[in-house]
């Protein structure tokens, strides 16, 4: 799928996606995924950040108040008009760009740091954005992404539920792929059900490499990798998000730093 096909879908799904999210029915992102990446992040104060992938904006923002000085980017044209909206009502400082992260409008060495949420897996080109990302960081720059778990959230991809139909296990294979492409179809469960009637289900375009796949992908970029995270829910907060429940049973994310050498 081209870059454009893939653009397309999302601005399909942007509208839907940030009333959503802002509404708080994103529960993964805003008591897992973003709590777990913010507390794996080096001190970014004073430094020049990306934020590949940035959507709304909702993690630029957060980075942002972490005193660094951010750019986001993104392929759909109306997460960009809802960022720049909100820099606009909340200055932070940060510019937002329409650009994909296959062709990044920077120079070399641009950044002291890159980093991107919940993005790399649904780019249709995930070695050439690795790549990118890659040439417009300083030497000695680190790049710090989130995914889904390569091992986990597979084209096969079922929950086995008790008799109170909650999460106990997971079924998963087809595990095998090298960027393989797949259309998915959900939405935020934690969502009430007329939102849900309002906006249907996302239809997102995504693509599933094995865990060897991305790790040599950033190898060969030239990346040093640094640390990893697979983000696991307390119980106590599984006790006041129980749809959390199923990502205390497995790891459902993984988030990844690397480095560009000096």
């Amino acid at each position: 799928m081209k870059v454009e096909e893939v653009a397309d879908y999302w601005q399909k799904n942007a509208t839907a996606w940030t009333t959503m999210a802002r509404g708080g029915y994103d529960v993964c992102r805003n008591h897992l995924n973003t709590p777990a990446f913010l507390g794996m992040l080096p001190d970014v104060s004073g430094l020049t950040g990306l934020d590949v992938g940035c959507g709304e904006g909702f993690n630029t923002r957060l980075v942002a108040e972490r005193g660094a000085h951010m750019t986001g980017i993104d392929i759909c044209r109306n997460f960009i008009a809802f960022a720049e909206e909100t820099e606009a009502a909340h200055p932070q400082g940060i510019t937002y760009q329409l650009a994909p992260a296959g062709a990044l409008p920077f120079s070399d060495g641009h950044f002291d740091f890159a980093m991107a949420t919940m993005s790399m897996m649904d780019m249709p080109d995930i070695p050439r954005s690795v790549s990118e990302v890659f040439r417009v960081l300083k030497p000695g720059g680190f790049f710090q992404f989130s995914i889904c778990h390569p091992c986990f959230q597979t084209p096969m991809f079922n929950w086995v539920r008790d008799e109170n139909e909650e999460p106990i296990a997971l079924v998963c294979g087809d595990y095998f792929h090298d960027e393989l492409e797949k259309v998915l179809e959900w939405t935020f469960t934690s969502a009430p059900q007329e939102m849900k009637n309002e906006f249907g289900n996302f239809v997102i375009p995504t693509y599933f490499k094995t865990l060897s796949g991305w790790m040599n992908m950033l190898i060969d970029s030239g990346f040093v990798l640094e640390r990893f995270e697979e983000p696991c829910p307390d119980a106590e907060t599984v006790e006041k998000h129980p749809s959390l429940k199923g990502t205390a049973k497995v790891a459902l994310f993984l988030h990844i730093r690397c480095r560009k050498p000096l």
